[in-house]
């Protein structure tokens, strides 16, 4: 097979990360005879791509019917098998592509969020396009939500979200962020890694660290991530009086530094596609306290590999936090049952298996 990945994304979060992972994983296992990277010449993935010396060819997506046209110069001159499309304009495009310029290798598309498809005629026709053979999908509720716009359910198939043990390799506290943030050792580390964007729900966590600061908890938080909702987030810490309680660290390259430092992950996301985040703290042996909602249920076991708190319920949240902290033996017990889960279900090779048997379903028929 001769495979071309497709983003016309050019921020850097999981789905990005995803894509960079799938092709280390198929290239180290020889799933493959060959393939490539198409992105813009200005987004995140592209810079990776270089420093990890991958095959990669930037598209100009200013016009998407330029873009489409230019996609399938790329398409003929690889001589491709299959287009794997990453992100909703990506797949406008590629659509546009076999409409107008007869783009006519078979498709397959990438889905993670869960919101609806089916709010007008176009979107509705894209998905229902003949040459997108197979969506796939991370998780069941990503499903679910496509099934009102997709007519032929059987393209829809779930593969999950997957994370790199090995970029995960020490779960030892360095002192990194204490040292860092000048704060007392004395002192738990709570955190969360997520973009700033509603559905990680910023304002339940907020509203958390008030509860915990409030039951005089021994601890600090810090937020990593950037995004469109940083300065709603900013406001709301100083209207609840945590301007000395919270760090905000912005986007950061050291995440596997980070994740170890961690007393707790506090993951408060209101609608999430999977939680790829928890499965590196599993990796770091972090414990998780997370949202039971959207796909968080798939990877993260109630009372096994971490704690459930309910949607939006601070109270909950925090109680959960401080059993965690206080209960050495559950702690434990917690992380040891997560990293297990994790390389039994969510590796680079389990997941690159699972994703290879799909892609090549489709180059079979």
């Amino acid at each position: 097979m001769r495979l071309i990945q497709f983003t016309v994304s050019k921020v850097w979060r999981g789905h990005e990360q995803k894509i960079i992972y799938l092709y280390e994983t198929f290239r180290d296992n020889h799933y493959i005879e060959d393939q490539i990277i198409v992105c813009p010449l200005d987004s995140e993935i592209y810079k990776v791509a270089l420093e990890k010396k991958l095959k990669v060819i930037t598209i100009d997506v200013k016009s998407k019917l330029r873009a489409a046209k230019e996609l399938k110069m790329i398409a003929d001159d690889f001589n491709s098998d299959l287009l794997f499309i990453h992100n909703s304009k990506a797949h406008t495009i590629s659509v546009l592509a076999g409409v107008f310029y007869n783009l006519k290798i078979p498709m397959a598309l990438c889905r993670t969020l869960i919101v609806r498809v089916d709010t007008n005629f176009f979107r509705k026709w894209k998905y229902n396009y003949e040459g997108i053979k197979k969506i796939i999908c991370i998780t069941q509720p990503v499903v679910d939500v496509l099934k009102y716009a997709v007519k032929d359910h059987s393209k829809l198939s779930i593969v999950g979200i997957l994370t790199d043990i090995d970029k995960f390799k020490t779960s030892k506290k360095t002192g990194k962020l204490h040292k860092e943030l000048n704060i007392p050792n004395d002192y738990k580390i709570i955190g969360n890694i997520a973009a700033f964007t509603w559905f990680k729900d910023h304002s339940t966590w907020l509203r958390t660290v008030k509860e915990l600061k409030d039951r005089n908890v021994n601890a600090k938080y810090v937020l990593v991530g950037k995004g469109e909702k940083e300065a709603e987030i900013r406001k709301q810490v100083k209207e609840l009086g945590l301007d000395n309680d919270v760090y905000f660290l912005g986007f950061r390259k050291d995440i596997e530094e980070i994740m170890p430092e961690l007393d707790v992950l506090l993951f408060t996301s209101n609608e999430e596609p999977a939680g790829g985040v928890i499965l590196e703290a599993y990796a770091c042996r972090t414990p998780v306290v997370a949202t039971n909602a959207g796909g968080i249920p798939e990877v993260l076991i109630n009372n096994e590999t971490g704690l459930m708190a309910e949607v939006g319920n601070h109270i909950d949240f925090a109680n959960k936090v401080e059993i965690v902290l206080n209960d050495n033996q559950l702690r434990e017990r917690l992380t040891e049952n997560g990293y297990k889960f994790l390389e039994e279900n969510y590796t680079k090779e389990v997941i690159g298996k699972k994703m290879i048997a799909e892609l090549n379903l489709i180059i079979k028929k």
